[in-house]
């Protein structure tokens, strides 16, 4: 099946009919299920890749075709008082008991395209995007985001206000991975493709792209993002907000200090029993 839907979705975006036919549209809806089903992905594990992980560009081409197919629809449950428009081929995902998923009332959505794992629990409220992984027993909490391609782990914790950025285009650019067991701290920004791999600790504010390198207190290392590989915060690692010195012109004389994430230690026995507190609310 996976094939098959590789070359047609492929074949429909490389090459746009004029016009869109119940045959393209049952297509999508095909590819959509697989989506939900996590049958296919955006980005999946691969341990040849230096990140241990590679890109699934034609799934992105998939969901784009999807913006490219659908037309402006009104979603609205009251239309007056709070009216949602959006595309006819993206609606919210719908849900039910036998799907294991906590979606606790108050204000949450989850858009059709988007895997959500067994166990999975939405506090209110918060978003995922289209084309999102959220494996199972995972906690997304209040405010979060889970953007567009983002790829979520086993067992994580998306804390309060924090924002796991999305990475649609372009097709080929590995969106951002939180691989199994992390806990993502409150107002946490993980932005540009960064891999956070499994068991790691993002304190409160602790933001993550591509222009900040990652300071390692432990180790002496220093882990930047290239053009070829993104920033790649390393296993078992806990990461807090911290600052470096400017050390030339101005912001030398003026003492002026720039933010950069920093590893102040690796997850220990202490680290988890503060972090297996959580099981308590799922």
């Amino acid at each position: 099946m996976e094939q098959a839907l590789l070359h047609d979705i492929s074949g429909i975006f490389d090459n746009p009919p004029e016009k869109y036919l119940a045959e393209h549209f049952s297509l999508f809806s095909r590819f959509k299920a697989a989506l939900n089903a996590g049958t296919i992905r955006a980005a999946e594990p691969d341990t040849s890749m230096p990140s241990g992980w590679c890109v699934n560009g034609w799934v992105k081409k998939g969901i784009l075709l999807g913006f490219r197919m659908g037309s402006p629809v009104d979603m609205s449950v009251d239309p007056v008082r709070q009216p949602f428009i959006d595309k006819s081929t993206y609606p919210v995902r719908r849900f039910g008991p036998w799907d294991g998923v906590r979606i606790v009332p108050g204000g949450s959505s989850i858009r059709d395209g988007c895997y959500i794992g067994k166990g999975v629990v939405c506090m209110p409220p918060m978003y995922v995007n289209t084309g999102a992984y959220v494996d199972e027993g995972t906690m997304i909490d209040s405010h979060a985001l889970v953007g567009s391609c983002a790829q979520v782990g086993r067992n994580c914790h998306i804390s309060a206000a924090s924002q796991i950025g999305g990475v649609l285009e372009p097709v080929g650019a590995l969106p951002v991975i939180i691989e199994d067991n992390v806990l993502v701290g409150g107002n946490c920004g993980i932005y540009e493709g960064a891999v956070v791999k499994k068991n790691a600790v993002l304190g409160t504010g602790t933001i993550l792209n591509r222009s900040t390198p990652l300071y390692d207190l432990v180790r002496g290392l220093i882990y930047r993002a290239t053009d070829d590989q993104p920033l790649i915060v390393p296993e078992g690692a806990v990461v807090v907000a911290g600052s470096r010195a400017v050390s030339i012109g101005p912001g030398r004389d003026w003492g002026i200090s720039i933010y950069t994430p920093v590893i102040a230690k690796y997850r220990d026995d202490k680290t988890g029993a503060k972090i297996q507190l959580e099981d308590l609310l799922r």
